[in-house]
């Protein structure tokens, strides 16, 4: 028994390992992807993806949405919070040490740039209240709904505690065939590039 548990263990790690470089490949291979985009092509695939959004029913009937402030090589996201900060309650992720928090955004004014470059309302109090809707962006996704990020498990690990409906959003480029996921990776309810809706 012990050596049988020894060898899956042996196993278990090999594939770990393999899963994590697969990964490592996906996200360096997607980040020269990011790099080629112009700003026009970005804030045109931001426009489509998000007049796809703006018509949904679970955006429609969502009064507090979780989103993300995009970084350089994220799907721009500046715009719409801007339109619709006034007529939602708009919450942005806050990295407090290994975990994800979330924190209303009262003004775009009110933002600051902190762990791993994301940007985040500043000097506000944490919000523990419901959540309608999840935003959420992503290194890759693929035509199964998974989800792979940077690496962190910051989603994922909150997703475990909060089940909500998520889209995943993302470059065209950023939508694959598949990609590798393990246990803890959560999976998300609908993925919409520009030219893609997977549900």
């Amino acid at each position: 028994m012990k050596n049988l548990i020894n060898s899956l263990l042996i196993i278990f790690s090999m594939n770990h390992e393999s899963i994590q470089k697969e990964k490592k490949t996906i996200r360096s291979q997607i980040h020269l992807l990011k790099l080629r985009l112009s700003d026009e092509e970005k804030f045109k695939e931001a426009n489509a993806v998000f007049e796809k959004i703006e018509i949904l029913p679970e955006f429609k009937a969502a009064n507090t949405i979780l989103m993300y402030w995009s970084t350089k090589y994220e799907l721009p996201t500046h715009d719409i919070i801007k339109e619709w900060i006034t007529q939602k309650f708009i919450i942005l992720p806050s990295i407090v040490g290994k975990k994800m928090v979330l924190k209303r955004l009262i003004s775009v004014d009110n933002l600051v740039q902190k762990t791993l470059g994301i940007w985040e309302p500043y000097l506000t109090d944490i919000y523990t209240g419901k959540i309608d809707l999840a935003i959420v962006p992503g290194v890759a996704f693929d035509v199964n709904k998974n989800r792979l990020g940077r690496g962190k498990g910051y989603y994922d690990l909150f997703f475990k505690k909060k089940s909500r409906f998520k889209i995943g959003i993302g470059f065209d480029f950023q939508l694959l065939k598949s990609i590798p996921i393990q246990r803890f990776d959560k999976k998300m309810d609908k993925i919409i590039t520009m030219s893609n809706t997977i549900e």
